[in-house]
């Protein structure tokens, strides 16, 4: 880990993409928890424990700044420890680690192939991002415990490669079975922010606050949220947290390429009022057509619910940050369409509510 071929080191780097995917981990998935294990020494040292607030998980990894890697890795101890703190994980949820991996060797103190069988009895799913090279262990243990797929086991070829293998980590996997879908009902709390005129102590940390929020269930007072109260275990969130988790289950529908025949429809983006290119005459569509593969001719894309058409940059900003289409959005007030799975209706109904 303090090889320099990832700069400045790989251990340095590592812990600021650390940083970078627990922020962008709970901005994806505010209602999930994350815990901080750590293989020094042939051994696991817990970091942080499960929990869902980012900023105990930030300063536990800025804390590490101070200290050097050293000693062998065990994936073994490692992943036993892993297991024992998702153990607890409710039936809804899924149980994932990531691993990232900067040695060519494990040094377990057993068979790890018996810890790799116990993985997959308790369906925990595992991926590993290597930053030396393929090491058969790790890729035989992602292919075991994702049915089969070998592809959450990546090796980084640079920082920016390294990068983009750990924040594919923040988009929740695909359940496989029927089994694990079934609806299931979650009793959560929807506390307001209260300011009091003098400072009291937080249930979480025993510091002196003023600010906070209030549990609905015992009023014990939180410091921030998405949160678990420290007195009755009640999950505390907000009405965004839960609407910004839903785009993962009903994805928007991706939009559909406008031919120049439906193009004179719109002469500018419905979104940003870019204007489009004029609709060319009829003889020159067929050329046209022609030398635009893969891409709209028009230049339009059109959403299948509120038929209204977006240029392509509003379609990438639609679909990767905001999640919803500004068209559908703007429909307020408007009854439930018959032709949009009612799941999306809730979607659109919670998050033009923000």
């Amino acid at each position: 880990m303090t090889e320099k071929d990832l700069r400045p080191t790989r251990y340095l780097l590592t812990l600021r993409y650390a940083q970078e995917f627990i922020r962008e981990f709970f901005e994806q998935n505010p209602i999930s928890q994350i815990g901080l294990l750590g293989l020094r020494d042939g051994l696991a040292v817990r970091i942080s424990d499960m929990s869902g607030n980012p900023t105990e998980h930030i300063t536990a990894i800025q804390d590490l700044r101070s200290q050097d890697p050293k000693g062998l890795p065990s994936l073994q101890n490692g992943l036993e420890m892993a297991r024992g703190a998702l153990f607890h994980t409710p039936s809804h949820g899924t149980r994932e680690i990531l691993i990232i991996f900067g040695s060519l060797l494990s040094s377990d103190p057993g068979d790890i192939h018996q810890t790799i069988g116990t993985l997959i009895d308790d369906k925990i799913r595992v991926g590993i991002v290597g930053l030396a090279a393929q090491v058969a262990i790790c890729r035989e243990l992602c292919a075991k415990t994702n049915g089969g797929d070998d592809t959450s086991y990546g090796v980084a070829l640079n920082e920016q490669h390294f990068r983009e293998l750990v924040m594919d980590v923040t988009t929740p996997p695909a359940t496989y079975s029927q089994k694990q879908s079934t609806s299931s009902l979650l009793m959560m709390g929807f506390p307001s922010r209260t300011i009091e005129p003098f400072p009291s102590l937080c249930a979480c940390h025993s510091n002196p606050t003023s600010g906070g929020y209030l549990c609905s269930r015992c009023n014990s007072k939180v410091c921030g949220l998405p949160a678990e109260c420290p007195s009755c275990g009640l999950t505390l969130i907000l009405s965004t947290h839960l609407a910004r988790s839903y785009h993962h289950l009903f994805p928007l529908m991706n939009w559909v390429e406008v031919p120049w025949q439906r193009a004179s429809r719109s002469s500018a983006c419905f979104a940003c009022g870019l204007p489009f290119p004029p609709v060319p005459a009829k003889e020159q569509w067929q050329v046209t057509e022609n030398l635009a593969k893969g891409m709209s001719v028009s230049s339009r894309y059109e959403c299948t619910v509120c038929k209204n058409h977006f240029c392509i940059d509003c379609d990438l900003f639609a679909h990767e940050v905001v999640h919803n289409c500004p068209g559908c959005q703007s429909r307020m007030g408007a009854h439930p369409r018959d032709d949009v799975p009612s799941g999306q209706d809730e979607l659109d109904q919670m998050d033009t509510s923000r």
